[in-house]
């Protein structure tokens, strides 16, 4: 009988989970290293214009998006380990060409398609994080996963801002990046991982060995909230600035919207180990909807630096019980387009939020498109209450 007590007490922190934590920090840590600078490397180096430089940045989201299905495939398809380290390999390999690249054409080549391994190999990593947790603490687990995430992405601007103050050196960062992103390659090369069972043989052409239809309606509401994500995110500094006259806030506004996302993940980790899987979404949605409402209506330093905190909060709820959802719902054997399927709904509604959000600002302003984001995150709130809730108890397979 104490034996069963404990079952779900099985350790979290297990060597391998812990390898692939520390692998995807580096991975969020190298990328935003660079992310946040290379708008003004572009300038200062290839005295590009704005035009040229959204251009040639979108390229590398672009990509990202295409690879996932076939990431999600490859996963599946081929020896977990072989195929993680082929993406990371060539994640950090693509580092190097930004060295190389000596005229703005061939940065852009360089930069676009760096996208591809980034895409593929936080598929390939999430995924085998997935494989190496024990079923009763893999909910929880993928919660404290995202914390890598969350952190990386808190400190590396910050860190890459300061060495550029003192060094002036971009190719300083570069190597950093290099650097950084090959520890975590070491890192992942000493996975012990079992052997499994790979994908059956399907007919040649199956869109579900590239998309998770299952989880249509999961994934659906999530192009929702990452639509508000991509509008608040691509316009918060400008507006920040035109405005509210705040010129320097945008790092505090990131930093409190980090600090929300690791505080609801510690908070909601317990939840999560419970299996209240569809308590912590439904949670997650409703915060992240009163932020938003918060951001779109008080056009003042509070409602902007506390949005920042609220949709921390409620996103750092929602996004591991979503994953953990689509997951659920897939049989062992497709974890891996599981994983690519929520990534794709993500990348979908952030760049229909850039663009549409870009829209709506030119032609009737910020205060327009920041309350489209909120009534799109609202579509997607009253999906999650009317359907997707139910049809995910259905569907589920645990």
């Amino acid at each position: 009988m104490k034996d069963t007590d404990n079952q779900p007490q099985e350790k979290l922190w297990n060597s391998n989970y812990i390898k692939v934590w520390i692998a995807n920090f580096m991975i969020f840590f190298s990328f935003m290293l660079l992310t946040p600078l290379l708008p003004l490397y572009l300038k200062d180096t290839f005295d590009a214009n704005k035009q040229t430089i959204g251009l040639v940045l979108s390229g590398y989201t672009l990509m990202a998006l295409l690879i996932r299905p076939f990431s999600g495939f490859f996963v599946d398809s081929f020896p977990r380990k072989k195929t993680l380290l082929l993406f990371y390999g060539l994640f950090c390999i693509f580092f190097g060409g930004y060295l190389m690249a000596g005229s703005l054409l061939l940065f852009a080549i360089v930069r676009t398609l760096h996208g591809a391994p980034f895409g593929a190999s936080t598929v390939a990593n999430s995924t085998v994080a997935i494989d190496v947790l024990h079923p009763s603490r893999r909910a929880e687990g993928i919660g404290y996963y995202g914390l890598s995430n969350n952190i990386a992405s808190a400190i590396a601007p910050a860190l890459a801002i300061y060495i550029l103050q003192i060094s002036n050196s971009y190719e300083l960062l570069f190597w950093l990046a290099l650097l950084t992103s090959g520890i975590g390659f070491a890192v992942n090369s000493t996975l012990h991982l079992n052997s499994r069972e790979l994908i059956p043989d399907k007919p040649k052409i199956s869109l579900d060995r590239f998309f998770l239809l299952k989880g249509w309606s999961e994934g659906l509401a999530m192009v929702c909230y990452a639509f508000s994500y991509g509008v608040l995110s691509t316009y918060v500094a400008i507006y920040g600035k035109e405005e509210l006259g705040i010129t320097g806030g945008t790092g505090v506004f990131f930093m409190l919207l980090s600090a929300g996302l690791i505080l609801s993940r510690l908070i909601g980790s317990r939840s999560l180990r419970e299996g209240k899987i569809v308590q912590n979404a439904s949670a997650g949605v409703v915060v992240s909807l009163f932020g938003y409402l918060m951001f779109a209506a008080l056009h003042n330093p509070i409602g902007y630096y506390g949005a920042a905190l609220v949709i921390g909060l409620g996103n750092g709820h929602m996004w591991p019980a979503f994953q953990t959802m689509f997951i659920n719902l897939a049989p062992h054997t497709q974890r891996g387009t599981a994983n690519s399927s929520i990534l794709i709904c993500w990348d979908i509604g952030v760049g229909l939020g850039i663009m549409v959000g870009g829209i709506v600002s030119e032609h009737v302003g910020y205060h327009h498109a920041f309350w489209t984001s909120w009534g799109v995150n609202l579509a997607g709130v009253l999906f999650f209450y009317l359907y997707v809730r139910q049809s995910f108890l259905k569907n589920k397979l645990r």
